[in-house]
Formats: structure tokens, sequence, C-alpha cells
């Protein structure tokens, strides 16, 4: 058995082309389906797949008896609508060790633009569940994401990688911090209600702007996330008639295209007397049309330029990932023992279906001359004769057939075998 994988990260490809790729977390399951079904069933039955995707990676993992890297990288290209060779430019393909090291140091916070931090586990996790919910995920990709998790734990426990990580969300309060002189007097938006919201919104808060907003498409849960903070609720429908009331606007859905564009952020602008406005779009395909950055008075943000402020100390935490990379090492190794050992199986099964079929043959031998009236002693004295025959008889037959350099190679090997002495 193998495992490959096939990724894309905010080291390798630029932000537009990672939106091709980005898949919601409701596209797991169809675009899972959608990949095992492209591998030829005769030459690849029954892949293995799991996809990871969040704003800074789109990462697939696969295994089955062959790799089979061509057919995903041509998948995933036709899946995003470019050309494999562009693809390929930006992409990074690893197989058996190398792919296990990846994902380890994946969980681990090692492979993070933000060094050491934890939200990529919970992603992982939540990626290995549709993978199971789907029934994509199969022994081998199974161990590999719980060693991973378990990697990722002692990582965390034993040494200090997450000690000086700087988040996005803390990041973008900074360059905020840069721009507005008291942030007390800022009137915030932030248009999302998930995971990456919900962390913004908590270093925001911590400032005390002067007003904080939640725009979401259902209200409901724009209301629930707005009330923890002490503020307002309201309908993405909204944002354009209301975006010139925010100094601050920090953005993350799930959309597929951009929600805030051009004509809107410009009548905003208008609106405000161009006051300036502070943009963050930490949005993976962008919530926020490329060509605001360009207008005067608008300070705009993405993940990606938020890469140097992120990185900042990262010196402080290199004893720190020397030490994690000790551990992972060690977990690749384990993996790649227990994968190797999982070529062994069927002959570990046919072994024990043989010895079995030797054992119940001699049992009813022994029952027919126990029936038959024989001693007890001389019944035994045969069964064990003659399972020690069936056991021996494929090894004698070895060593009278080939040639002298093969006998003395099956010698070698029987006396390994057979001539092991008890410690």
């Amino acid at each position: 058995m193998s495992v490959w994988a096939l990724g894309l990260n905010h080291t390798t490809a630029p932000l537009d082309l990672r939106g091709r790729f980005a898949f919601a977390l409701d596209q797991i399951a169809p675009t899972l389906q959608s990949l095992r079904n492209s591998f030829p069933s005769g030459r690849h039955p029954q892949v293995e797949a799991a996809i990871i995707s969040t704003c800074n990676r789109t990462e697939i993992y696969c295994a089955s008896e062959h790799i089979a890297l061509d057919h995903t990288v041509g998948w995933l290209a036709q899946s995003g609508g470019v050309a494999p060779t562009l693809l390929r430019s930006h992409a990074y393909t690893l197989h058996d060790d190398e792919a296990a090291r990846h994902v380890f140091r994946v969980a681990s916070g090692l492979d993070s633009m933000v060094l050491g931090e934890a939200q990529i586990l919970g992603q992982m996790k939540d990626a290995v569940r549709a993978a199971e919910n789907v029934g994509a995920l199969g022994t081998t990709l199974n161990q590999l994401f719980q060693r991973s998790f378990a990697v990722a734990k002692e990582v965390r426990t034993a040494t200090e990688i997450g000690a000086h990580s700087i988040s996005m969300a803390a990041a973008a309060v900074r360059l905020a911090g840069q721009l507005f002189e008291d942030l007390r007097k800022t009137r915030v938006l932030f248009v999302g209600a998930g995971e990456m919201i919900d962390l913004a919104a908590t270093h925001f808060a911590a400032k005390e702007p002067k007003s904080i907003a939640i725009a979401n498409r259902t209200l409901e849960r724009g209301e629930k996330l707005a009330t923890r903070f002490g503020g307002e609720a309201m309908r993405l429908a909204d944002l354009p008639a209301r975006l010139a009331e925010f100094d601050i606007v920090i953005s993350c859905t799930a959309s597929t295209l951009p929600i805030i564009g051009l004509g809107a952020v410009e009548r905003a602008l208008k609106a405000r007397k161009h006051r300036p406005m502070f943009m963050v779009d930490l949005a993976v395909p962008r919530d926020i049309e490329p060509e605001v950055k360009a207008l005067e008075d608008i300070y705009l943000y993405t993940v990606d330029d938020l890469a140097h402020v992120v990185q900042q100390g990262q010196a402080n935490r290199q004893a720190a990932v020397a030490q994690a990379e000790v551990i992972i090492d060690a977990g690749v190794q384990s993996f790649m023992h227990w994968l190797g050992q999982r070529s062994t199986v069927p002959l570990i099964q046919q072994l024990n279906v043989q010895a079995d079929e030797w054992r119940a043959a001699e049992m009813a031998r022994a029952r027919k001359l126990l029936a038959k009236g024989e001693s007890v002693d001389a019944v035994l004295e045969a069964m064990s004769r003659g399972l020690t025959q069936k056991m021996m008889h494929g090894a004698m037959a070895e060593l009278h057939s080939g040639d002298a350099a093969s006998r003395e190679q099956t010698a070698q090997t029987i006396s390994r075998l057979f001539l092991r002495k008890e410690r």
C-alpha cells in the first residue's frame, strides 16, 4: 500500500490560484466522490482519499496499491479549470514517507503561515470526519491522520512551538492600529460568522471599538455572534447601503464570488468624504474585489499580505521547531514501519488459513483413531508427527530443488526460520 499527496499552499501559489481550488466543507463529500470515481477501477480499486481545504492550502491525500500522482494532478487541474502544467508549477507532490512527514508538519503547525497556530488541527479533523462520512477513509489514511493528530499533540505538549505565535486576527489588529491612532474611536464591521471572523472579532473587541457589527447571510447566526460582543447584526444584503458607516471591515465568508465590489466601496468613500477605510479580506476565494486596493484612502490586506506581520519573531521559535522535527521524525518512522507491515498482512492471513486446515485435518484423523480404540498416546504421537510433516514438507521440497546457489539461499532462510534458539 502506498500513500501520496498533492497540494498547493501560501508559499507555492498566489491567492487567486488558490481560490480556484478552495472547497467549502459542504463541498468536500461530493468532491471526494468525484475524485474517487475518476480512478480506473481495474488498477485503482477503492482508492482512499481525503481533502484539506483552508484559506492557506488545498491538499489531497490518497492511498492505494499503486501511486497515481499524474492522474490526481489531472483531476485537480480540471476541477479548477487550469492546465495541468500550470498546476504543477505551483503544486507539490509527495509520496510515502515524504507525504507522512508533510501531514505531520501541517498538523503540528510547522507548515502554516502562522508558525505554531492551532487552527489547522481543527480544520484537519473536520476534513477527516467529512472523508469518513462519505466512506472515503480506509485503514491506511485513517492511521496516517490519527498518527498526525497524536504527533501534533506531543509537539504542542513537549515544545513551545505555539508560545509566540501571532494569529492572522492579531496581525489585522496590529495593522489597523498603525492606521488609526485610537481603535476605540473606530466602527468595525465583520462580514461572515465563521471561525475566522469569531477569532478576529475577539481580538478587535479587546480594543473596545466604538461599535461592532456582524453582517451575515443568515441573520440568526449573525445575531448570535453579535450578542457575544455587544454588537448589532445586519443582513448581508444591507451591506452596500451601510458600508460607509464603518472604518474597519474584516471579511471572511465561503462565497465563491466577491461580495464587496469596487462600485460599493467607491460610493462608501464618497459618502465618508474620503476618510480612510481599513479592509482585510481573509477569504479564499476573495470576498473583496482586488481592484479595491487601488483606491485612494483604502487600505486593503489579503491573507498573503499579512504574511510579513505574522512571520515576525519567528527566530524566537527556531529551538521549538528543531524539537518538533525530532518528534515528527519518530512519528514518520513509526508510520512507515506500520505501512511496511501492512504488505505482509495477506501472507500472514494465508499462513493462518493453511495452518488451520492442517490442524483441522489432523484433529479429524485423531478423532477417527480414538473412535477405533487406539490409545491416546499413539493418537497424540500420530497427530504430532502428521502436523510436523505438513509443516516441514514445503521447506524440504525447496531444499531438494533448484541449482546450488538457490539451494544455499533456501538453506540460510530455513535455518533462520526453523533453527532459532530460544532465548
